[in-house]
């Protein structure tokens, strides 16, 4: 019986603490269109006068507005010069984000471990969404499967 054929580990595509960071603003009107295509009808998203009565005294951002952006951060980073599939994605939510705040997303590599059964790299990263003082309002794990490109480029 022949050997089985060991399948080699290329080169990990990312070095660990290679990070990615995009500006981002969350203005009355885009988080009201946001929550609405996402069909978070919480008032907190949309109603003035009840987000001011409410705990945090303003409109905020939905969740899933602050995530979709993080992810497609994750995504665009990863698949730039790869082939590249989200596995999964843990996000905290630190404190709430106040419509008008501009935050920066952010994506650090953590871990980079090759999945031969798979024929990539799972890619874990750190990721953060912070103000200009350092205020954290959301902590993100994400998980990466991470090959080269089929057509070689």
């Amino acid at each position: 019986m022949a050997p089985a054929k060991k399948t080699p580990n290329p080169e990990t595509p990312f070095r660990i603490g290679e990070h990615v960071s995009r500006r981002v603003g969350f203005d009355a009107e885009a988080v009201r269109r946001f929550a609405t295509l996402s069909g978070d009808m919480n008032p907190l998203h949309h109603d003035d006068r009840a987000a001011a009565a409410g705990p945090f005294g303003t409109l905020i951002v939905s969740g899933p507005h602050i995530v979709a952006l993080m992810m497609g951060l994750d995504a665009t980073f990863f698949s730039e010069h790869h082939e590249a599939l989200g596995l999964g994605f843990e996000f905290r939510f630190v404190k709430a984000v106040p419509a008008g705040t501009e935050l920066t997303l952010e994506w650090a590599v953590a871990d980079a471990t090759w999945k031969a059964s798979l024929s990539g790299y799972i890619v874990t990263a750190e990721g953060r969404a912070v103000d200009d003082e350092g205020a954290v309002y959301v902590t993100a794990i994400g998980r990466n499967l991470v090959r080269a490109k089929r057509d070689g480029s």
